[in-house]
This record gives C-alpha cells, structure tokens and sequence, in this order.
C-alpha cells in the first residue's frame, strides 16, 4: 500500500534549475480554466526524472496520470482566490515540489500544503472500502463526492484542519490523492518571491 503521505527533502539534486526553468514558463491568464488559486504554466516541464525517482521510491511504475497538468507549475501571490477549496485529485497518486525560494519559505506567511477533516462525518480522505463509504451514509463513492467534497468545498467552517505541511524548497510532497486538502494561502506580490510549485499527479503505468 502507498504511504497516505511522505516528505523526501532536498528532492532534486539541482533544485535551482528547476526553479529558472519553472519561472521560464508562460503563466498565461487567458489560459486559466482550473478552480484553483493563482496561475498554471501553460506547458509542463519535463518529468521524466522525477517519475522514475518517485517509482524506485514507491516500488511502483508511475508516470503522468491521463487528463492531469502532471508537470506544470503554479504561480500563487498574496491574496490570490479560486472557485474551490478542499478538494481531492484525480489521480493515483499526488505529488507537490516546492520551488520558492528557502527565504520566502521562512516568512510566516508562507503556504504549505493543508490537510483536513470533514466535521460532519468525521472523514479525513474519501473511503476506498464500499463497507466503510455504506458506514459514513452513501450508497457509492460518487454520492459521497459530490455530498462532501463538491458541495462544502469552499465552506471553511465545515472543514477542520489536522496538518500543515509547511513549504520549504527543494521539498517534495507525496501524498494519497483521496485526502481532503488545499493549498495553503498564497504569499508574495511578484512570481520572485510568489508560491511556486511543480503539480504531480502520478498514474499507475503497466
């Protein structure tokens, strides 16, 4: 079974490369179709390495799950809203890269990842087992969805949040993409000193 989360810190071996090159992409805002905060690049940046180092460390063949922005990266600043808020990945597995600086990782403004629980039925992630979905109350998986995550996704109050896996460069974080969780808020006012991340979402390959 694949760890629901795991930190590597000090992920890749020339973390700086990546950061040029993830702010050499175009971060289009005509382009911009996802219910997330801030801006996508509008091309990926090549993930060939990082599936085949995220594989040997899963035990598992991963690459780019179908239909995903696996590889592309995203500008967050200060302020930044999106039309969503908890919310769960269509994927097998989910990854995020920290590419902001280490001295934008330290303010304490600085947004990591959020996890969280869901008050009203007590769920941290939606449930894989058909038992334990019949035991939260839904006739399927998809009632589930849509009763949990679609329709409280943006009402904070109905969230608890459990962890924060705060930002820090060069950090990957890989985790079940079935837990309720959100980016945490955006920081900085220029793309320099702005969240940056490199997405991941992993499909099983073979």
């Amino acid at each position: 079974m694949l760890p629901s989360l795991l930190i590597i810190d000090d992920f890749l071996a020339d973390p700086w490369a990546a950061r040029r090159a993830a702010l050499g992409l175009n971060y289009d805002p005509a382009r911009q179709h996802g219910n997330f905060p801030g801006l996508n690049s509008s091309t990926p940046l090549d993930t060939a390495a990082i599936d085949a180092a995220v594989s040997r460390q899963l035990g598992l063949n991963l690459g780019p799950a179908p239909g995903t922005q696996h590889g592309h990266c995203r500008l967050t600043m200060k302020g930044a809203k999106g039309r969503s808020g908890v919310h769960i990945d269509p994927a097998a597995y989910s990854g995020i890269l920290y590419l902001s600086r280490p001295e934008d990782c330290a303010r304490p403004d600085a947004g990591g990842t959020d996890f969280f629980r869901h008050k009203r039925t007590g769920l941290e992630a939606v449930p894989q087992d058909p038992a334990r979905i019949a035991a939260s109350g839904y006739a399927d998986i998809n009632a589930l969805v849509e009763d949990v995550v679609n329709k409280d996704t943006t009402s904070t109050a109905r969230w608890e949040r459990t962890l924060r896996v705060p930002a820090r460069f060069n950090r990957l974080l890989l985790f079940s993409p079935w837990q309720f969780h959100n980016a945490a808020p955006g920081f900085g006012r220029t793309p320099e000193d702005a969240r940056l991340v490199m997405l991941l979402f992993f499909g099983v390959v073979g």
